[in-house]
């Protein structure tokens, strides 16, 4: 582990998170989840429905009674003024804070590209976000001079099995488009990368979710044998913010 990623693991008790969680945040209790973007949860002794932009399953973490996080927006034209942040997960002596905020992994791909954490992308001086290129819009692009432009594409990853973090948490076509498109960036003679944010502390390693979508797992590791990169990070998950953790190795193939 470089010394910037040393620094960033150990600065998650600080007051600076590398993506702070946007305040006022309040606590509250997951009483269900109706639809995909919509969450009921008991705020302040009131029920209420709050924002999550998670279109996963968020497998394990919709338990009646779970501890939410939730942070709060005073704009007038906001229809929720919560948005769901995190999910607490384990008894209150034995758990820990899960991040379910999907737009995290891009911002956590700006910071650490801004304090330079990320060792595989040395020589990248410039960050453009959310570019098009084909018909799939990548959350990351890289460029440095003397170097082939290296594209990224973010997820989050809030499920892990047998010490195992896995993504994703419910068939996605979407993403498996992203990695085929990525598979064909390199073949292009570019690089391209895939940034799994692992918003828990339990996992000793990464790898795709073969059970849940064998069609992923399949483009995945055919995107590996083509050079795409896999860069799968833990994050620390707090009340004040997410930050930076160390870095997971990939899962044995099945």
């Amino acid at each position: 582990m470089s010394t910037k990623e040393m620094a960033a693991r150990d600065s998650f008790g600080s007051k600076t998170a590398f993506v702070p969680v946007p305040q006022p945040a309040v606590q509250g209790i997951f009483e269900g989840r109706s639809k995909r973007f919509l969450v009921s949860c008991r705020i302040q002794e009131k029920s209420q429905i709050i924002h999550s932009n998670n279109t996963g399953s968020m497998l394990g973490l919709t338990k009646k009674g779970m501890p939410v996080l939730a942070s709060y927006s005073a704009n007038p034209k906001r229809k929720l003024p919560y948005t769901q942040e995190a999910v607490y997960l384990g008894s209150q002596d034995h758990g820990f804070w899960v991040g379910v905020n999907t737009s995290v992994p891009n911002r956590m791909l700006a910071q650490a590209h801004a304090c330079g954490c990320l060792p595989a992308e040395k020589g990248y001086v410039s960050l453009r976000r959310e570019i098009v290129r084909n018909a799939s819009r990548l959350d990351g692009l890289l460029e440095g001079e003397g170097l082939p432009r290296l594209w990224v594409e973010c997820k989050n990853v809030t499920l892990v099995e047998d010490d195992i973090a896995i993504f994703p948490d419910a068939v996605s076509q979407r993403a498996v488009k992203h990695l085929h498109e990525l598979t064909d960036i390199v073949l292009s003679g570019e690089r391209a990368a895939m940034f799994y944010l692992v918003q828990r502390p339990d996992a000793r390693c990464f790898g795709p979710a073969d059970c849940i979508d064998p069609d992923y797992a399949a483009a995945f590791w055919e995107a590996v044998d083509k050079g795409v990169e896999i860069w799968a990070y833990h994050a620390i998950v707090t009340p004040q913010g997410v930050t930076l953790a160390e870095r997971l190795p990939l899962a044995c193939r099945p």
